[in-house]
């Protein structure tokens, strides 16, 4: 089921007829852009004429890409080729291409060009927002893979412990070492292993930073956020870029509730995280949870960042990275894309 709504941070001054603002709605098209507050008047159209540049571009087709080289051309120099604001550029970037910062800038534009065109096509797809998120929870994810482990004849263990990895002679995994309720060890033969990094150990792992997570528990939806039919949106995510809050990394708000029943009725769970900059992990979130209003109740953990040493091939044990902080798992999509490939040797189609 798709959110009800997405939103970037970007303060604004209260006015002589309006409050302070925080957060605004993504603009997606250009009846978006017409009305939205994060532009001037002078802005919007520069806003609409890069949009329309965006839905009309194709791959194949040099004549939809104006004189821009998707290899050769930076997106700084499509930003300047349209003229756009510095705050435009911000939620561009973070909140529509979904970069997690401002370093894909000095790199080529057609990825970046890729990204802001899967969003505007989603928008268009799915209403309001183009994430969607899993009715009854990200629980359904594992369950749905439990069913086709079943449907295809494999065997899915539940509450079951990983104490390592046989290997045979020639140094490729043939099995994972367990043990029962009285200690008893087992072992589960295999060819090859995918797993994250809890199950890796150091020596196929290596630390990169830390990522501090959120539940935040609330007993009404966010605050100045709406539905497509102007009701309190029932969920939404909330992307506030490091720029805004000169961090150098952006902080991420994901906001759902009964709705995905995933809460009891009238609760609201938001769950806020980043990557770890200070020795003060928790007061790092304090932006985020100035949006959320009154909070009910929060549960803070801190986490490692993990990266694999390598790709897997030489012992066929591939291992995936840890789950970023980002709300909307674009890394995470493009991570099992990248694992199949190299499992395969083929795209996934």
């Amino acid at each position: 089921k798709s959110c009800e709504g997405t939103y970037v941070y970007q303060f604004q001054e209260a006015g002589f007829f309006s409050d302070a603002k925080y957060i605004h709605k993504v603009p997606a098209t250009a009846q978006d852009g017409l009305k939205s507050p994060l532009m001037g008047i002078l802005e919007k159209p520069r806003f609409i004429n890069f949009a329309k540049f965006i839905l009309d571009w194709e791959d194949d087709k040099p004549e939809t890409h104006q004189g821009i080289n998707p290899k050769g051309h930076t997106m700084k120099q499509v930003y300047d080729k349209f003229g756009l604001q510095e705050s435009t550029i911000d939620f561009i970037g973070h909140a529509v291409a979904l970069q997690i910062n401002d370093e894909y800038m000095n790199k080529a534009c057609g990825p970046t060009i890729q990204k802001c065109k899967l969003y505007l096509n989603s928008v268009m797809t799915y209403g309001g927002s183009p994430f969607i998120y899993p009715i009854y929870g990200l629980g359904g994810l594992p369950e749905g893979f439990s069913r086709l482990a079943a449907i295809h004849r494999g065997t899915y263990m539940l509450h079951k412990p990983v104490d390592g990895f046989e290997f045979d002679a020639a140094g490729k995994v043939c099995g994972v070492r367990s043990h029962d309720e009285n200690g008893q060890a087992e072992v589960a033969k295999c060819k090859m292993v995918i797993c994250d990094p809890s199950y890796a150990g150091d020596t196929k792992t290596q630390v990169c930073g830390r990522i501090v997570r959120s539940i935040c528990i609330l007993g009404e939806p966010i605050p100045h956020t709406k539905n497509k039919d102007g009701g309190p949106a029932m969920s939404c995510q909330i992307i506030l870029p490091q720029k805004q809050l000169k961090r150098k990394n952006d902080i991420y708000v994901m906001m759902v509730s009964h709705a995905h029943c995933i809460a009891a009725k009238d609760k609201y769970v938001a769950i806020v995280s980043t990557i770890v900059e200070t020795d003060n992990p928790e007061k790092e979130l304090e932006p985020a949870y100035k949006l959320l209003g009154k909070i009910l109740d929060k549960f803070v953990e801190v986490s490692e960042i993990r990266y694999p040493v390598d790709d897997g091939s030489k012992d066929s044990v591939y291992v995936t990275a840890t789950y970023d902080p980002t709300s909307h798992f674009e890394d995470t999509c493009a991570e099992v894309l990248k694992l199949w490939k190299m499992i395969t040797g083929e795209d996934l189609d």
